[in-house]
């Protein structure tokens, strides 16, 4: 009996030691190293105030350590009416969050996104209260550095961002808003105070930096708003930057936040070290730049199609009268203008897109080159039409 007990004991050890290895055993036995786990990126949260949970978000670099125990620059971002819900992700998807996720380079910040409940607005004072309570909580668990903590917000969000900067100025480094105010759209009766309550939300901020963004069109929050509060903050002896945006309505926060200078000037700024002169800059931006007259010959030069570089053909360009059209590779057909002789851009398209023209040493445009503010692609020449005047059939 006990023979036969050493046996299967034996048979046992025997098929273990055949058994197949483990894929993760075999990985690491080829040299594959596992990665740490690393929080990082757009992360689900939650946060239970009062008897009420909400669901939030909040951005991690890819560079945030755990360990580290480095001080990190923190933005509360407070978003729009449109992105109000329980599911807590439906902020992350315009404005600053956008503009993390087309240059997470340029946003060396953990950022905080709350989220307000869809019949509420960010004024109430709960929902205010919420979210200082996230800032406070992801401050604390990711090493976020007082001195450096910034307010934002859009449209909605931005009434609510006037609000904690009213009521909490020591707060924050410095501010940046978007197509906000102070007089809320729900509540009209506010502008019965437009005499005086600029006034008030400016002695309240005193010199803490305030950069203002709007559309010259909106016709959501009227840009007055923030004329009046930048005259008040002027006034007042504050700090305040305002740029007025030609030809954007309401959504003026896209271009404002792809504003690459933006997030270099709010880590200008300190608390425990801010500039008590003042400061008041307001600044009128054009959609498009003025366009250069050429002349027929000159568009002529540009007429012709142009491959990529799998030799497929992406644009031709020609010449209509005094007008230079770029017709795609869909048909879709756009006007061209010159910014100058060797700059192109879309009079009626995007205020960010250019085309830059390489030229041979006999000064014959001989590529283009189209930058946005996410990529850039390069199209080679390969020869001129026979009609230059006429649209390419």
């Amino acid at each position: 009996m006990h023979r036969i007990l050493r046996l299967l004991a034996a048979g046992l050890c025997l098929s273990w030691g055949l058994a197949p290895i483990p894929l993760h055993a075999a990985l690491v036995s080829k040299g594959f190293r596992k990665h740490s786990v690393q929080e990082t990126g757009f992360l689900n949260r939650w946060i239970e105030v009062g008897k009420a949970n909400y669901r939030y978000q909040v951005y991690l670099p890819e560079e945030w350590r755990r360990d580290d125990h480095k001080l990190w620059p923190v933005i509360l971002f407070l978003h729009g009416r449109g992105e109000r819900g329980a599911e807590g992700m439906w902020q992350t998807q315009i404005g600053l969050p956008q503009a993390i996720r087309d240059h997470p380079e340029r946003w060396p910040f953990i950022v905080v996104m709350p989220q307000c409940a869809i019949d509420r607005y960010w004024t109430d004072h709960d929902m205010l209260a919420m979210a200082m309570s996230t800032l406070d909580q992801e401050t604390e668990e990711f090493h976020g550095d007082p001195n450096r903590t910034y307010l934002s917000g859009l449209s909605l969000g931005g009434y609510g961002a006037w609000e904690l900067a009213r009521q909490y100025p020591k707060r924050w480094a410095a501010m940046a808003i978007a197509a906000g105010g102070i007089f809320w759209s729900y509540a009209p009766e506010r502008w019965q105070q437009a005499s005086t309550l600029p006034a008030e939300y400016a002695q309240a901020i005193g010199h803490t930096p305030m950069w203002l963004f709007h559309g010259a069109e909106d016709n959501v929050v009227a840009p007055r708003q923030d004329e009046l509060l930048y005259s008040a903050l002027k006034t007042a002896g504050g700090r305040v930057r305002l740029w007025v945006y030609q030809g954007l309505k309401h959504d003026c926060w896209t271009r404002a936040y792809g504003e690459a200078e933006l997030p270099r000037w709010l880590l200008q700024h300190r608390r425990e070290t801010q500039e008590p002169g003042p400061f008041a800059e307001r600044v009128s931006i054009p959609l498009h730049p003025p366009s250069l007259k050429l002349t027929p010959a000159q568009l002529d030069g540009f007429a012709g199609e142009y491959v990529d570089k799998r030799g497929l053909v992406v644009v031709t360009l020609f010449r209509q009268g005094d007008l230079l059209y770029q017709k795609n590779h869909y048909g879709e057909i756009a006007e061209l203008a010159a910014e100058s002789p060797s700059v192109l851009f879309y009079p009626n398209g995007s205020s960010l897109t250019r085309i830059a023209v390489e030229r041979d040493a006999q000064g014959r445009p001989v590529a283009l080159v189209l930058r946005d503010d996410r990529h850039e692609e390069r199209w080679e020449r390969i020869r001129s039409p026979l009609r230059s005047h006429s649209q390419p059939e």
